[in-house]
């Protein structure tokens, strides 16, 4: 009965986590397609780039695509030693709206995203600044309707969550996961509530009113800051203006990995990072490795030793035990199904929750000992270290 009674405290405590961690997603601001404004200030895209050769064409294609009436391209090349500087060149010949900048020397102390869109976001003139990342491919309509939206919701930054372009196996058993973290970590509806704390915002599409730039102090506010995108949220929500997070899944999309060896090198640097300043989130992620953890080894072992038990003369209480196990796999199978099919895969991908919770489990843990140990990380030939 003691085992009977651990496993319905389990069943009960699961479906609720469970269903709790699929709660929190909910987009209640979503970007749709909308026609050209009429009254169009100038936007302008400032797209930063170090050693993106294999997306940076793509990129900057799409930026040039956009169907608003007025804005321009600036891509700051941040002392790329690839093919980026040569891909850009040859794009700048062909459209006169792109605008190349030479990224200078990193100062000391200074990240170098921050320092890119610093440069970037200083030859800008627009009355509206838009960031993004070069990973990130904007659809035809995509600055219009978000410039649209922001109007509407009385934005002052307005950033987006949108479509993972995912390819391989590991993409598709580990990012959702990380997405589904993350909206437990940053609630949409407490990011958009003003009278919350939370703020953050996605870099790969920031659309920003430059008055309220310089307010804050741009990019040199956040100058040490590698998760640069979450310190001006901060800076934005915390200084009493609007922030928003919508839905742009619709006209946005982006690939940030390709590869288990990259997702495990990118994710870990960004929690890492993002980590390091923060003990409040360090705690936070040590809970989501923690409920990882369960999920990529209990289940399955509760689901085993109910099944083992079952056929090796545990009767009625060994079937209810295995019953409740089935029971917990199927709401998680359910709800894991239900966020594979919203990003776009097959739903099938659900069965594969217990390995993509362990690979997330192990970057929690590798950034939070990283963060721990001051051993700081290596990213596009360039160490951050936890500062003393």
């Amino acid at each position: 009965m003691t085992y009977l009674v651990i496993s319905s405290i389990f069943c009960a405590g699961g479906a609720i986590v469970v269903y709790w961690l699929h709660s929190q997603s909910q987009m209640d601001i979503v970007v749709t397609p909308a026609l050209p404004p009429t009254l169009a200030p100038l936007i302008s895209i400032c797209i930063p780039a170090r050693n993106e050769e294999q997306n940076i064409r793509a990129c900057v294609e799409a930026a040039l695509t956009q169907d608003y009436p007025n804005f321009e391209v600036i891509v700051l090349d941040d002392r790329s030693t690839d093919a980026t500087p040569r891909i850009l060149a040859d794009l700048a010949a062909r459209d006169s709206r792109l605008r190349l900048i030479s990224g200078s020397e990193l100062p000391s102390g200074w990240i170098g995203k921050p320092h890119a869109l610093h440069q970037a976001s200083a030859a800008a003139r627009g009355a509206w600044l838009c960031f993004i990342d070069a990973d990130t491919f904007l659809a035809p309509q995509a600055l219009s309707s978000c410039y649209v939206k922001a109007l509407e919701v009385q934005a002052d930054l307005f950033t987006t969550l949108h479509r993972q372009i995912m390819a391989s196996f590991w993409e598709k058993t580990v990012l959702p996961i990380v997405v589904t973290a993350l909206s437990v970590g940053f609630s949409p509806r407490k990011v958009n509530d003003p009278a919350h704390k939370d703020a953050v915002a996605s870099g790969q599409f920031i659309l920003i009113r430059r008055e309220i730039y310089e307010k804050i102090g741009g990019h040199a506010s956040v100058w040490d800051q590698i998760v640069e995108d979450q310190a001006i949220a901060e800076r934005v929500k915390w200084s009493g203006y609007r922030l928003a997070l919508a839905d742009g899944s619709a006209l946005i999309s982006t690939r940030m990995y390709t590869s288990l060896s990259s997702m495990w090198e990118g994710w870990t640097k960004n929690m890492y990072l993002g980590l390091r300043n923060r003990p409040n989130l360090l705690w936070l992620g040590v809970a989501g490795a923690s409920l990882a953890l369960m999920a990529a080894l209990f289940l399955p072992i509760w689901l085993g030793l109910g099944l083992w038990w079952a056929l090796n003369g545990g009767g009625a209480v060994a079937l209810i035990v295995l019953a409740e196990a089935l029971a917990v796999w199927c709401v998680v199978l359910i709800a894991r199904g239900r966020t594979a099919q919203r990003m776009g895969i097959s739903p099938l991908y659900s069965l594969s929750t217990p390995l993509g919770a362990g690979v997330f489990a192990a970057m929690m843990i590798a950034s939070a000992w990283l963060s721990l140990s001051r051993q700081g990380v290596q990213w596009r030939g360039r160490r951050y270290v936890r500062p003393k």
